[in-house]
């Protein structure tokens, strides 16, 4: 079966990758603690068990690093994980910790698993550049994508079940697919919708009742409102409009998920402020829609509305006051 890695936690996919590489190196394959791990989530020493293959097994340290993206369809060409003409990209900053292992002996192959699409030319191309960049053979070096990813995992169908890939373990993960749909369709009509922008929609309990209770902090809570509350009318008009039933029904799927999911999340976060701003960094990492320049603010604005209606986050005791 297709996992839907997009939306695992790292560590989650970290574990995947140390179950796997110990069924292709050897058991003693070793995972590092969450940290500093100077350009290493796992370590094999000693004679590779399968790999390459087992008539010509690695053999030394092997060192294995696992990146996991929450984005979807991503692959090892974009220019924020690959690129020849600078180094502020993941692999760009894994270089300088993959010459160091290097230098002082501690590395003498070197494997590399993203949860991206592969291709043929790609994998020549960055291998080579990893090659002569750290000083490694092409030979010792391995990249894995979701292609050889998903193989691996047929030819160990056991790995899935000992990572144990439960979305309940997963973290506050969101389709960003609706909401890009209504956000794109406001973005076309904005100019079109006729509101007053100083009568925005009453929320169901007072602005400070609901930050109270979902512990949204008084400065946050502030440059929200000034920033978006005269976006909230424009919205509530355009969802209402009979034309948009629609666009409605998606807003509508959209809060029921997101709500569902920050309620059973919200544990891992001390502050309102840091879902929101977590769930807008996901939203703008897992679609393109939502992370064009003219399309940030409605997003964020969106979110503001879906909080100031309580459509999002707690109303509680608050609701009966």
């Amino acid at each position: 079966m297709k996992y839907a890695y997009e939306d695992l936690g790292w560590e989650q996919f970290e574990a995947l990758i140390v179950i796997l590489c110990q069924r292709l190196l050897g058991i003693s394959v070793q995972g590092f603690a969450q940290g500093l791990d100077g350009g290493r989530d796992a370590k094999f020493v000693g004679t590779a068990e399968l790999h390459p293959s087992k008539v010509a097994p690695w053999v030394g340290t092997t060192i294995i690093q696992a990146k996991h993206t929450n984005g979807y369809n991503r692959n090892f060409s974009e220019s924020d994980f690959f690129s020849t003409s600078t180094a502020n990209t993941v692999l760009g900053k894994e270089i300088p910790r993959i010459k160091k292992l290097r230098a002082n002996k501690q590395l003498d192959n070197y494997m590399l698993f993203a949860n991206r699409r592969l291709t043929a030319n790609a994998e020549s191309e960055i291998r080579a550049h990893i090659a002569k960049e750290c000083g490694i053979p092409e030979a010792s070096i391995y990249l894995c994508g979701l292609e050889q990813l998903e193989l691996w995992l047929k030819t160990f169908p056991g790995v899935a079940k000992l990572s144990n890939l439960d979305p309940i373990d997963s973290p506050l993960i969101v389709s960003p697919d609706d909401l890009a749909e209504v956000v794109q369709a406001l973005a076309r009509q904005k100019d079109g919708v006729t509101a007053v922008l100083d009568d925005p929609p009453t929320p169901r309990v007072t602005y400070e009742q609901k930050n109270t209770l979902n512990n949204m902090t008084g400065e946050y809570a502030k440059a929200q409102r000034r920033k978006y509350l005269k976006e909230t009318k424009q919205i509530h008009v355009f969802l209402a409009a009979p034309e948009n039933l629609e666009l409605l029904r998606l807003y509508e799927s959209v809060v029921e998920e997101f709500q569902l999911k920050i309620i059973a999340k919200r544990k891992n976060y001390q502050t309102f402020d840091e879902v929101m701003e977590y769930l807008v960094d996901l939203l703008f990492k897992r679609d393109p829609v939502l992370r064009q320049q003219g399309h940030k603010r409605l997003t964020r604005a969106m979110l503001f509305y879906m909080y100031w209606i309580c459509d999002i986050g707690e109303v509680g005791d608050a609701a009966t006051n």
